[in-house]
């Protein structure tokens, strides 16, 4: 296959990228690439040994590499040509990528369409500006996780984990069952910051008690790090004086969020929704460049991989469409966030197809009421930032939108009692 032919050029083989390549080369595109710059394709599923994959997609309890194996196996079984060790340097506006690869040196093409599906990365200290010198210690908890479960070495003995992401979280209790002390999971917000299913199975199954409002304010060693300040924080958020006090250890691990990998992205001049840190997109996950598609983590951070495939299909099919020609109906109608909503994907809809939205909050709140405009009413036991909401929208909801009506505003408020 010349590179030339390509109809439908998908950036990334993780999660994302396998099912958007998949789909698209389903819904009728017949050259489909997917280029990655690590040497397998499956992304981070090959570091993620534990269980809790496909509940939702395959209805089956699979390891991360289990999931990717599906995949994996039905890329080549579709037909899918897979470039690896293929770095992406450049998008231009007009869809022309440069890469470079080990195999065939300098690549330029232009795809008749692409999917964005870089993923994303985590936070490094450097973003969170910790007090205090510079040691050997100090990882982030997906290396932590690459360096037990892919490289066998287990990074220390005292752990300190700063953050309750999800990572953070099976990190407890990965590095326990391997023999290490966790000290502490140290958590800014008086909740856990990831699912609900992975702070009973990884912490209280565990007897690991997280520190809630609490964050580390301060390095200690030289060599190798020695010990970590921490402090309890007020509602601002900022450290309380004299609550410090010092935990011995040997080793910090930071699960305090992801970052959409957009670099790419910014090149193509796609805009960039500056809450989710990824590409405004339409219902069709279509950017505001034509023939651009995005889906999964570099689009916004998913809690379960399930939705990152459904979401990516969804670009994948898109972009075969696009590719032969049939342009996506443009979304016309804008999804503003209102009360206890921080972000809304996709941000804009037409309204005349059924629809998935997905949403985060952005305070933990009880007995709330979900409204969605005019369209949708619904009561929710209990909502918090790391638990997506996902509400799907069908033909007789999107019914109810009246003409001319350019923008939904929707809110998640307490719900009142009746008097």
């Amino acid at each position: 296959m010349k590179l030339r032919d390509v109809d439908v050029a998908v950036i990334g083989a993780g999660p994302a990228g396998l099912a958007a390549a998949i789909k698209a080369k389903e819904a009728g595109a017949s050259n489909v690439i997917v280029m990655e710059r690590t040497e397998q394709m499956g992304g981070l599923l090959h570091q993620c040994v534990h269980n809790g994959f496909g509940l939702f997609y395959f209805n089956e309890d699979l390891t991360g590499p289990e999931y990717a194996h599906r995949f994996i196996e039905k890329a080549i079984d579709t037909g899918v040509k897979a470039l690896l060790e293929t770095m992406v340097t450049e998008i231009s506006p007009d869809r022309e990528i440069k890469a470079v690869s080990r195999e065939a040196g300098f690549i330029t093409f232009k795809p008749k369409a692409i999917v964005l599906a870089m993923g994303c990365r985590e936070k490094t200290r450097g973003a969170l500006g910790i007090p205090g010198t510079r040691p050997a210690g100090i990882f982030t908890a997906g290396t932590a996780q690459r360096l037990v479960n892919i490289e066998g070495y287990v990074p220390g003995r005292r752990v300190v984990i700063l953050g309750s992401g999800d990572i953070g979280m099976i990190m407890a209790r990965r590095l326990t069952l391997e023999g290490a002390k966790v000290e502490a999971v140290v958590e800014i917000l008086p909740y856990t910051g990831g699912l609900i299913r992975n702070e009973v199975q990884c912490l209280h199954d565990f007897d690991i008690s997280p520190l809630l409002k609490h964050t580390v304010t301060q390095i200690h060693g030289e060599q190798r790090i020695e010990a970590v300040t921490i402090a309890q924080v007020d509602e601002s958020k900022r450290p309380v004086a004299g609550t410090e006090r010092i935990i011995q250890c040997d080793t910090l691990l930071l699960s305090v969020g992801l970052i959409p990998e957009n670099e790419l992205s910014l090149m193509a001049g796609v805009k960039i929704d500056p809450i989710t840190a990824g590409p405004i997109v339409d219902e069709m996950r279509q950017t505001s460049i034509p023939g651009i598609f995005a889906g999964g983590n570099v689009v916004h951070v998913h809690d379960l991989v399930d939705n990152v495939s459904w979401e990516s299909e969804l670009a994948g099919q898109s972009a075969a469409r696009f590719a032969s020609g049939v342009k996506a109906v443009e979304g016309k109608v804008r999804l503003r966030a209102g009360k206890n909503i921080r972000y809304i994907v996709p941000q804009t809809i037409s309204g005349q197809s059924e629809v998935t939205l997905y949403m985060r909050v952005s305070e933990m709140e009880e007995n709330v009421h979900l409204q969605i405009g005019d369209i949708l009413s619904r009561g929710l036991r209990v909502v918090k930032p790391s638990e997506m909401l996902k509400i799907e929208l069908s033909s007789e909801h999107l019914k109810r939108i009246k003409e001319g009506t350019t923008e939904i505003i929707i809110n998640c408020e307490k719900r009142r009692r009746k008097q």
